[in-house]
């Protein structure tokens, strides 16, 4: 084990990397069959569907889902603490292992870099791992573009061709509405300047529909969420066929079937049903399926790699995005819905620091030196930002599932500073451990390991916080008032109308709820910290996700594609000509 206060996290990992174990030597301890295993290099890709049909009968795991307080620039490790989690349990001689998210090339080339984890947690191998691993992201970009590519043509066809025309080559005009696109191109870095853009601009009439548009980042797509719910192939394909991209002039929906599309779409995305094998530094297998992004996208990792997972460990690690108002909302009110699947214990990540921030510290910028109010003790800040954390633990015994808080400590972190938060802990009734997995892998996390074991042997009953009966607007009221803390919900005139619409259908009725709001706060709004009061929930659109059956109410000013900073972390980015191997990720 290397120091990670002495080495960088790209020389951990080479190190662990060089002492990797076969692939035999995880097929004979997973007792998988040759076939299932599909070859990807160093990151091989398990064919989840045989092996669920085969062990079928073989009882589950324990459920662990990790989530945290609410995010803040000076981070709290969640991935890092997921991975920690593992190898801790691991060092007490257990089957452990878990399914984490894919992350998106957006913020690995800009200010937050690669999301493997840290110092001795860390998954591996990292390059791979940053850098677009089996390809699921790709395939969804190319599916998802090629339906909007199917989309402008059809449209630029129909200007261009006669209803006799059309019918010669055996097409009927679908007459899309220009003003009710409900689809946009993606792209999977922080491109700002693709917010909103104007197509089809060149010469002639077949140089496309002329139109605006914007691009989203990638793993937004409505694509993204159905492979995180999906539980077969067939499904796959059956919910990309009811993808909306658009109305027409007399509002009736034009979908990928009827673009003809479908199939072409989930042909790009056959592959991605497969969870990929990697593994953390302690040589754990870890599952990595689906993507990021629990703000603006479902955020976690799939329910395939979790059913996979509860088979092949006897502990199973899921996380989901950012904090438990926003992930773990969604962990519990949707996901579980339709995995049916009950988590034995939510593991709730803090930082002194991060807590600090939420209790009125200084600002802090992402990327930029952090302030020195956070590397000195100061238990009133502390104190103060225990409220945060707070609000997420009820949140999770609100749900029936049984918390636990990890303290992630900071090696700045002061002995008093860490009595205080498990004194707090202590009498707000919720279990707390100290972890230490960043600095000494397994071997300091045996105590969250041991807590989190204990927390798994308590009876849990979840308890969803709406009914699939509960009117959409009450969803959101319930969602604002019990989770977030507000006093009440807005409506803006467009959402309001699509509110009504989708009330009044009765195919909506089975839809699942998905906010989307930022998860730098509890309210609508990044700046504010700590528990704010006295807000109310401003939603501003309805996003429609027919396929995956979402219904998507947009809250605040939070937009489908992130910015890229002015300090991004792909100016540090290069490769080894000589070895080949990339320097400068982590």
């Amino acid at each position: 084990m290397l120091d990670p206060c002495i080495y960088k996290d790209w020389e951990i990992a080479r190190a662990a990397e060089a002492s990797l174990p076969s692939i035999d030597v995880y097929q004979k301890e997973l007792g998988l069959l040759p076939e299932e295993i599909l070859p990807y290099g160093k990151t091989p890709k398990l064919h989840a569907l045989r092996i669920l049909d085969r062990l079928k009968d073989k009882p589950n795991g324990k459920y662990i889902e990790v989530t945290a307080i609410t995010p803040t620039p000076l981070g709290e490790g969640k991935s890092t603490t997921s991975i920690g989690l593992m190898e801790g349990l691991g060092k007490l001689g257990l089957k452990a292992g878990g399914c984490l998210r894919q992350p998106s090339g957006g913020p690995t080339m800009n200010v937050k870099g690669s999301a493997a984890g840290g110092g001795n947690a860390l998954l591996i191998p990292m390059t791979e791992f940053s850098l677009g691993l089996t390809g699921d992201i790709n395939a969804i970009m190319n599916a998802h573009n090629l339906a909007m590519t199917a989309l402008n043509a059809r449209m630029q066809h129909e200007r261009n061709y006669s209803d006799e025309k059309l019918a010669s080559i055996g097409l009927r005009r679908l007459d899309i509405d220009p003003a009710r696109i409900e689809w946009s191109f993606v792209l999977d870095f922080c491109c700002q300047a693709l917010r909103k853009m104007e197509i089809g601009l060149g010469e002639g009439t077949m140089s496309g529909f002329r139109m605006q548009t914007q691009a989203n980042i990638a793993v937004s797509s409505e694509l993204m969420a159905i492979l995180a719910i999906v539980q077969d192939l067939n499904d796959l394909r059956s919910r990309i066929g009811k993808i909306v991209l658009a109305y027409d002039k007399h509002g009736v929906p034009v979908t990928t079937e009827d673009l003809e599309v479908a199939g072409a779409m989930t042909a790009w995305m056959r592959d991605t049903i497969h969870p990929t094998l990697c593994y953390t530094t302690e040589h754990q297998p870890c599952l990595v399926h689906a993507g990021p992004f629990a703000n603006i996208a479902i955020g976690q990792s799939s329910i395939i790699g979790d059913r996979l997972g509860l088979k092949l460990f006897d502990y199973h690690v899921t996380e989901s995005g950012f904090a438990a108002d926003i992930g773990f909302e969604k962990f519990w009110n949707v996901k579980c819905a339709l995995s049916g699947l009950k988590p034995d214990c939510s593991v709730i990540v803090a930082t002194v620091r991060a807590l600090k921030n939420h209790g009125g510290g200084p600002e802090v910028a992402p990327g930029r030196p952090i302030p020195d109010a956070y590397q000195k003790e100061d238990l009133s800040l502390l104190e103060k930002g225990c409220e945060n954390l707070f609000h997420h633990v009820n949140t999770v015994k609100k749900s029936g599932i049984t918390p636990v808080v990890c303290i992630n400590r900071f090696a700045t972190d002061t002995e008093n500073e860490v009595r205080l938060l498990r004194r707090r802990c202590e009498e707000h009734g919720v279990r707390c451990a100290l972890s230490e997995h960043w600095q000494y892998g397994g071997a300091g996390a045996v105590e969250l390991a041991r807590t989190v074991m204990d927390a798994c042997e308590e009876t849990s009953e979840l308890h969803p916080l709406y009914s699939p009966e509960t009117p959409f607007r009450e969803r959101v009221q319930r969602i604002a008032a019990e989770v977030y803390g507000a006093e009440g919900v807005d409506w803006a005139p467009l959402a309001l109308e699509k509110a009504r619409r989708f009330e009044a259908d009765p195919l909506y009725s089975r839809f699942h709820t998905m906010m989307v709001k930022t998860h730098l706060s509890l309210s609508h709004d990044p700046k504010c910290k700590g528990v704010p009061k006295g807000w109310r929930l401003p939603v501003r659109d309805v996003l429609e996700y027919r396929g995956a059956e979402f219904l998507c109410p947009v809250a605040g000013d939070i937009s489908m594609m992130p910015g890229t900073g002015s300090n991004p972390a792909y100016r540090r980015v290069d490769i080894n000509t000589e070895t080949g191997e990339v320097t400068g990720l982590f």
